[in-house]
């Protein structure tokens, strides 16, 4: 018997897109889909989750939050 393995793909709630030019720089962030604000910093992601009702207890959990082109830490034009 073969059984076909699939990897796990989350789908979370929130997403943080890449960092975007500015003054200062910014990430986009969207909840269920709507963009719902832009983030400068971790803090403001975790504002938007506070106002959207979604607990945010580890930043690094992807089945919470999906950082797309980079992480927690990435903040800034490369």
């Amino acid at each position: 018997m073969t059984e076909s393995a699939s990897p796990y793909i989350s789908h979370p709630r929130i997403l943080v897109l890449g960092v975007q030019p500015g003054t200062p720089p910014f990430r986009i962030v969207q909840i269920d889909g709507q963009v719902v604000g832009e983030a400068r910093a971790v803090t403001d992601v975790l504002a938007a989750a506070a106002a959207y009702g979604i607990p945010v207890h580890d930043m690094d959990d992807p089945d919470v939050v999906r950082w797309v082109g980079g992480d927690k830490f990435t903040w800034t034009l490369h």
